[in-house]
């Protein structure tokens, strides 16, 4: 058989590179002589380099970025190793990334997008004409002002003022596609402050201040560009830099918002690696209701529906709202390990359990084989 393991990370545990492999060698410890290919998938946020590279075709680079509190660190991104390294893949998890500080340094009102910058300056630096831009996992809420800046706008401390005389001229050249799986936008009670200010350290009294602010950068913006994108679905994304990315569409070739999972599968080459599979292996940390809002599992489950190949998808926890989501995709939702296991327990077994499940998925595989014409 040819099986295609093509899971998202299990947040904060493991990647979705670490996923696929323990699914892979739980597999093959039962069926060695079945073709076993990887393509982990990401969402746009932390992890989705190590998911395209994954998939092969790609060199790994380094810039030197500032990170959400202005401090130089390295961030890596990807060129293609074909075309030149025209095509690119950044995460801006890389650079303003919650990750890069610990929970001490976290600070909702000062965390800045500059290095998301310095990443597409140094993307323009190597002649790269078309970007995927992953912008999950920030640490900011300062609605692109930095990523504005590090691009050679000037910006007023206070965001009141926007003038975008000396935007770099190499956008023009550049094509843009923002791996973004939020609706949000830009302010308000469903705005950037309000929804994920909190996750970033914000108070109630920072998430009133962050939306003021927001709100004089989206007049200032917006004048300056003649758009007007606060309400429109993603420009809440990132801390509001969906919404500084999309008032700036047309300084790019093109600019556009796309669900995350999308990008990833097209820059893993998932369409060509399922064509050619006889069951495909997915999952998440966790298969809920939640999974019905686009989320990586669902997306390679109505693929593989499409394509009449079999799909199971392996979730760290499973709920009878994520089974039933799974199953209107035509895939099957099964726990890693056992239900009864206490969620602390699980995270300490760290791959085990799924090394584990691809052995009894393996043993079971006929359940799921597709019949003989």
């Amino acid at each position: 058989m040819r099986i295609l393991v093509a899971p998202d990370s299990y947040k904060g545990t493991l990647t979705s590179v670490e996923v696929a492999r323990a699914l892979a060698d739980g597999w093959l410890r039962v069926r060695p002589a079945d073709d076993v290919r990887l393509a982990p998938l990401a969402d746009g946020g932390e992890g989705t380099l190590a998911a395209v590279e994954a998939a092969g075709g790609w060199i790994g680079r380094e810039a030197e970025v500032r990170d959400p509190l202005g401090r130089l660190v390295r961030a890596k991104w990807l060129a293609s190793a074909a075309d030149g390294g025209a095509f690119a893949v950044l995460e801006m998890a890389a650079a303003s990334g919650l990750s890069r500080l610990t929970a001490a340094e976290h600070d909702p009102l000062g965390a800045t997008t500059a290095g998301t910058g310095d990443l597409l300056r140094a993307a323009l630096d190597a002649g790269v004409r078309d970007v995927i831009l992953g912008i999950g996992g920030s640490a900011t809420t300062d609605g692109g002002a930095g990523l504005l800046r590090a691009l050679g706008a000037s910006v007023a401390d206070d965001l009141a003022t926007v003038d975008l005389a000396g935007l770099d001229p190499r956008l023009a050249g550049l094509h843009v596609r923002v791996a973004c799986d939020v609706t949000n936008p830009l302010l308000g009670p469903s705005g950037a402050a309000a929804v994920y200010g909190p996750q970033k350290g914000a108070s109630p009294a920072d998430v009133a201040w962050l939306d003021a602010r927001l709100a004089r950068f989206a007049d200032a913006l917006e004048a300056a560009t003649g758009r007007r994108e606060r309400d429109t679905p993603g420009a809440g994304a990132a801390g509001g830099l969906g919404f500084g990315l999309l008032c700036l569409a047309g300084r790019f070739v093109a600019l556009e918002l796309v669900p995350g999972v999308d990008l990833v599968m097209a820059a893993a080459g998932f369409d060509d690696a399922l064509a050619a599979a006889d069951l495909v292996l997915t999952g998440e940390g966790r298969i809920d209701a939640q999974t019905a809002y686009g989320k990586t599992a669902l997306g390679v489950a109505r693929r593989a529906q499409a394509a009449g190949v079999p799909c199971i998808a392996v979730g760290g926890g499973v709920t009878p709202e994520g089974v039933e989501t799974l199953a209107a995709a035509g895939a099957r939702a099964v726990p890693a390990s056992d239900p009864s296991l206490a969620l602390a327990e699980a995270i300490a077994a760290g791959a085990a359990p799924l090394v584990a499940c691809g052995e009894r998925l393996a043993r079971s595989f006929d359940a799921v084989r597709p019949a003989p014409a």
